[in-house]
């Protein structure tokens, strides 16, 4: 097994990050791939993603989320590059970007066709997601890294782990009024026929 001493300097990984970034946006389809992302933001349904954020709004939120998703894409992908390890490019993502990433990545013909053009693969595994189990938190090496990379993170979108949690529970309060439970996973509604 892999430890976290072993990832390399964050300031390696946002240099190789902001090459492949780069190279991304450089793609003509890349552009396609966000915009037809941010136009169909009715497939982004979710029940603690977007609703983790302050007045959300996928409409509003969806550029800045859809920025740093390919932004987090390329840090992951840098990692990979840099270790050639899965699990160690599985970086812990805050909510509302991760589901992001779901949701750029979903669209994997485009993206196919860029990461071949490109040479660098989109490097995204939720089995490792879990494999990992360590949420985003301030000061993290995800966090390291993307400031090194790209400047500031968001503060509206990058929620620490003990606030999203708490955020979590106030929706499973709200949701449990409505027969949702299981953070989402679990329905008390009957749609009986008609």
């Amino acid at each position: 097994m892999t430890t976290e001493t072993a990832l390399p300097a964050p300031t390696a990984i946002a240099a190789r990050a902001r090459e492949i970034h780069i190279a991304w946006q450089a793609d003509a389809e890349m552009r396609v791939v966000l915009d037809g992302c941010a136009k169909y933001t009715s497939d982004w349904d979710d029940f603690y993603g977007g609703p983790l954020i302050s007045t959300y709004s996928v409409t509003r939120d969806a550029g800045p989320l859809l920025d740093d998703a390919l932004r987090v894409m390329a840090l992951k992908t840098a990692v990979y590059e840099l270790t050639g390890d899965e699990l160690f490019a599985e970086l812990p993502v805050p909510v509302p970007v991760d589901v992001t990433c779901h949701a750029l990545t979903a669209q994997f013909t485009a993206l196919s066709r860029v990461q071949q053009r490109t040479g660098h693969l989109f490097v995204h595994s939720t089995v490792n997601e879990h494999e990992r189990g360590t949420p985003w938190d301030t000061g993290d090496y995800m966090h390291q890294v993307y400031e090194a990379a790209f400047g500031p993170v968001d503060e509206r979108y990058w929620i620490p782990a003990a606030e999203a949690e708490r955020r979590r529970q106030v929706l499973d309060a709200a949701y449990a009024t409505i027969g949702i439970t299981d953070r989402g996973m679990t329905s008390a509604i009957d749609h009986a026929a008609a």
